[in-house]
């Protein structure tokens, strides 16, 4: 009996059969004997494969599936790499999962990684056997950068393992996003997608392969090959084999629901990165390839793997459809496609009729459907979770003084443009044009800021709890950096926001990394507030850096700048972010990657680069990072919703998502801000020091990464506090704010039958 009913998923596009699968399949079976992957031992006894296995779990079907246009050879090696990484995913189950053999775990996976070279040693298993054969016939033909991006894929789904076998041997089930971006990278589908542009001939040219488009590309791809997985894969994982990385056994834990609940939601959760990835191979990658003047052979290279991703879905879909690897008792049929029933005149009775959910109707209808500046009163905070001590320094009185008066000469308490359609260049170089006639002035008095909101805001006393040991200077840069960077949130929505002026943001943020010289030398001259106080921050940051770490904390900000830029874009869509996608990028619309690199750069030259790079200092960073971030969003959310018609709020992303009341999505978002605090607390207690005796740091490399777990501490308890006493997500200075603003002109708006969508920003008047 199946442990839960399938839900109905939504598969946008057709599943095809690549002609050439028989012969492959005679093709994978000889191979894999050839690799004496038929004959590997299991440790109790038997083999991890026999023959009929093998065949019954057709991998030569799914390959020929989700790469239906390949030729006969392409596609015997694309299935011989399949071949591989099930073998191993088995073999390591059966080596070392069922043991819980910790240290020969992590020696098997060292030396596997050896045969990803030009002069590997000689196999001594079926694994490395096949490892070291696909390596040979695979990277002649493959660019250096894609091989670049392919040993790093495969190094992750190998060495990540680790993370589900230490999971396993304490009885720990991660939280829901934990488990997301980790299964992104133990799961292995990024290797699939470097996988697709070996099979349709066409790379990802190497400067795009970065960029934020590409890169949800690859994630919403992998994410939903993973969630499907997840479904089909339930019974023998968790109920047979007793593991415990499904995401359907995760949110069951999380949400403290039935199983057929969770696949639900996983199932919806499916269904809004299948979408995510519409949304951004059909707006963001087209405009990143006209912004890059992105040459027409290599336009064709994208779109063929925009394709091959897409023909990935579909095919993996109804592989696990069809494979006896799986529960999947009544899953096959279940795409939806063009091509489904009969078609012609007097046909359309005889179609098949689709529920809302197999058509994706009901996520986009909740994304899009969102009522601008809804009244939603205040917002009761549930009890917080918050383990760690606030601590205040002594010079926050000297800071305060210092910041008021840095804010005034950057120009922060003076009236900001208003900026209506055809605008931009005027204010890409600083300029404030007049208001025209007609059009859309973001703020009515023209003031943004004044001293008296700023001294409610309080940024000095969240610098003095965040970093309550800096001396009287880096608490002034702390104080400083913390006022642009709201200043800069803030700039936007009230500057470009009202108007959905994207040209002329984009324009504005293309200008500020002019200010961040990689030589700390000379800039141009600022022509408004932020690059004025960018200018003058990136002077007293960079100059004691070292050129490295200069350039990394340079990428910080603009990273945080261009995350304005896609807050606009969603806005302009009018459009609630996919959950997945809002997370990642809230990290960066709050800063905290900016302030974090400003942690880590002092220590730069004493822990060694790899070690940030390592899943703990990772989890370690992301688990603070959303701690924080969603706190802002909990006291922010009446301003947010109800003052600015913002929708880039965790609360009413679950909102949306789940379908609940506001209330509801506060308890859940505190939930998660548990979650991810109790994370936190078991990497230090736990895994930073296991770290520690891996990588044999010495004791100063050891005394800096207890202290950056301790900043993090500091970091997060203040955040809370700041919050918690500042007057910026008051109600009465919300309101106080609105009446002295007052409504703007919209009359300039089209108006008439055909003309609703064009109307849909008229209340952002109420900027920031």
């Amino acid at each position: 009996m199946q442990a839960f009913t399938l839900p109905e998923f939504y598969m946008p596009y057709p599943a095809r059969l690549n002609p050439n699968l028989e012969q492959t399949r005679a093709h994978s079976m000889a191979w894999a004997k050839g690799m004496g992957m038929l004959d590997a031992p299991k440790p109790d006894g038997g083999v991890v494969w026999t023959g009929e296995q093998l065949a019954k779990m057709d991998y030569a079907l799914m390959c020929a599936y989700t790469h239906p246009d390949c030729d006969g050879p392409t596609l015997d090696l694309i299935t011989d790499w399949y071949v591989w990484v099930f073998f191993f995913d088995d073999h390591f189950l059966e080596e070392f999962k069922y043991s819980r053999d910790l240290a020969g775990a992590k020696a098997y996976l060292d030396h596997l990684e050896l045969f990803m070279s030009d002069d590997p040693p000689e196999p001594a298993n079926p694994a490395e056997a096949g490892l070291k054969d696909l390596w040979a016939r695979t990277i002649p033909a493959m660019s250096d950068g894609w091989r670049r991006r392919f040993v790093t894929s495969t190094h992750n789904l190998m060495i990540e393992s680790m993370w589900e076998l230490n999971n396993i041997n304490i009885g720990r089930i991660a939280n829901p996003i934990e488990y997301v971006q980790m299964r992104r990278r133990v799961g292995g589908a990024p290797w699939s997608a470097n996988l697709v542009e070996c099979a349709v001939a066409a790379e990802v040219p190497d400067r795009l392969a970065g960029t934020r488009p590409l890169r949800v590309l690859s994630d919403s791809f992998a994410d939903a090959v993973h969630l499907r997985n997840d479904l089909f894969s339930y019974q023998r994982e968790v109920q047979e084999e007793g593991e415990n990385a499904n995401a359907v056994l995760v949110f069951e834990r999380f949400f403290g629901c039935r199983t057929q609940e969770a696949a639900e939601l996983v199932n919806d959760l499916l269904t809004s990165r299948l979408q995510q990835f519409e949304n951004t191979a059909l707006t963001e990658v087209p405009a990143l390839l006209a912004q890059q003047a992105v040459p027409v052979h290599e336009q064709s290279a994208v779109a063929a793997y925009v394709k091959g991703l897409q023909d990935w879905q579909a095919g993996g879909h109804e592989w696990h459809a069809r494979s006896s690897r799986y529960m999947n008792d009544g899953a096959a049929g279940g795409t939806v496609s063009v091509l489904s029933g009969p078609i012609g005149l007097g046909t359309s009775a005889a179609r098949p009729v689709f529920s809302p959910a197999r058509l994706g109707l009901r996520r986009r209808s909740e994304q899009l459907g969102h009522t601008l500046f809804r009244p939603v009163g205040h917002l009761p905070l549930p009890d917080l979770y918050m383990p760690y001590r606030i601590r205040v320094s002594p010079h926050l009185d000297a800071a305060r003084r210092h910041a008021v008066a840095w804010a005034r000469d950057a120009g922060m308490f003076e009236p900001v443009p208003a900026v209506a359609s055809g605008t931009a260049p005027a204010v890409a170089s600083g300029t404030a044009p007049a208001v025209a006639s007609g059009t859309v002035p973001a703020l009515a008095s023209g003031t943004m800021w004044d001293e008296r909101r700023f001294l409610g805001f309080d940024f000095a006393r969240c610098a003095a709890m965040i970093h309550p040991d800096a001396n009287p200077a880096q608490l002034n840069l702390s104080s400083d950096w913390l006022a642009w960077g709201t200043y800069g949130d803030d700039f936007f929505p009230a500057v470009f926001g009202a108007a959905r002026n994207l040209a002329a943001a984009k324009l504005c943020t293309e200008r500020l990394p002019e200010f961040m010289p990689q030589d700390a030398g000379a800039t141009p001259e600022p022509t408004n507030p932020i690059e004025r106080g960018l200018a003058d921050l990136w002077r007293r940051t960079a100059a004691p850096m070292t050129a490295p770490a200069r350039e990394q904390f340079r990428t910080a900000v603009v990273d945080m700048t261009s995350s304005w830029l896609w807050e606009l874009a969603n806005q302009v869509q009018h459009r609630i972010p996919d959950p997945v996608d809002y997370v990642e990028m809230r990290r960066k619309t709050f800063g905290s990657d900016m302030t974090m690199s400003l942690a880590r750069l002092a220590h730069s030259d004493v822990v060694p680069a790899e070690i940030h790079q390592t899943r703990v200092m990772r989890e370690l960073d992301t688990a603070a990072q959303d701690y924080a971030c969603f706190t802002n969003d909990l006291f922010s959310y009446q301003k947010e919703i109800e003052f600015e018609g913002e929708i880039h709020n965790l609360v009413l992303v679950v909102e949306s998502f789940l379908g609940v009341d506001r209330w509801q999505a506060a308890d859940i978002v505190a939930a998660l801000m548990t979650a991810r605090m109790r994370q936190f607390e078991h990497i230090v207690a736990n895994e930073l020091p296991a770290l520690f005796e891996e990588y044999a740091l010495d004791e100063p490399a050891r005394a800096i990464l207890t202290r950056h777990a301790d900043y993090l501490k500091d970091w997060m308890s203040g955040i809370l506090e700041w919050h918690r006493g500042c007057a910026r997500y008051t109600e009465a200075e919300l309101r106080r704010s609105r009446v002295k603003e007052g409504p703007a002109d919209f009359s300039f708006l089209p108006t008439g039958l055909g003309t609703s969508a064009a109307r849909v920003g008229e209340r952002l008047a109420y900027a920031r």
